[in-house]
């Protein structure tokens, strides 16, 4: 039998629960883990004797996998000095025999810029000058200063060509694509130039030194057409 008594007790009981929080369950997120890379080796150290200083690049900040090797050539069919471009893998060989190549990691064009096709190395500059073509100019006009009428930019420092630049052409014709340096090592194995292969200072001086003038450069197809992480 429910008494007053009860009824009371059970109201005052209800009126607590009703006025205690849930318990709730606290997330915490983990911050991310940055990578333990390996130490690099003494040549991604500073280049002094240079017209120009090239810094060191810094440790922990390029993963192995974009580092300057000899590896087994993947490419057997290709005459020593080709120079084959992966964009996907944003890897550069460079043919030395038929059993070795060269590896470079690289940056690449963006969705939108990239070139793909077969080019002919017509020949390669040191610490280059940057002429800016039209086609750039009319993205950004405030490069106006730098195009071929007004002879572009002084090499050195602050110029996106960096320490060295191949140049490719199509039947005699400029393609305005080239392989140049001046490559952050956190933009390797990204899409972020208009076109352009990038490659690090001492990366490019390697492959400058290798390069065999009229060698064919064959950038392959990306199978990833919507790559894009910023175009420089």
């Amino acid at each position: 039998m429910l008494t007053r008594r009860k009824f009371i007790a059970l109201g005052a009981v209800a009126g607590l629960a009703a006025c205690t929080q849930p318990e709730t369950t606290i997330v915490t997120r983990k911050a991310p883990v940055t990578p333990q890379y390996p130490s690099l080796p003494a040549f991604y150290g500073a280049i002094t004797d240079e017209p120009y200083p090239i810094q060191a690049i810094p440790e922990g900040k390029l993963a192995p996998e974009y580092w300057r090797r000899e590896v087994a050539n993947p490419w057997r069919d290709h005459p020593r000095g080709t120079i084959v471009v992966d964009p996907d893998a944003a890897i550069l060989h460079f043919i030395e025999t038929s059993d070795r190549a060269m590896r470079y990691g690289v940056s690449v064009g963006a969705a939108g810029f990239a070139w793909e096709g077969t080019a002919r190395l017509q020949f390669c500059r040191k610490w280059p000058r940057w002429k800016v073509p039209e086609t750039m100019i009319a993205r950004k006009p405030e490069l106006e200063p730098y195009s071929v009428a007004n002879g572009g930019m002084e090499p050195g420092p602050g110029n996106p060509m960096g320490a060295r630049a191949l140049y490719l052409f199509q039947d005699g014709i400029d393609t305005l694509y080239r392989v140049h340096g001046d490559a952050s090592s956190q933009e390797l194995g990204r899409a972020v130039s208009s076109g352009c292969i990038r490659m690090l200072n001492q990366d490019v001086i390697d492959l400058h030194s290798r390069a065999v003038h009229g060698a064919s450069v064959i950038v392959l197809p990306s199978m990833q057409p919507d790559r894009l992480s910023g175009v420089y």
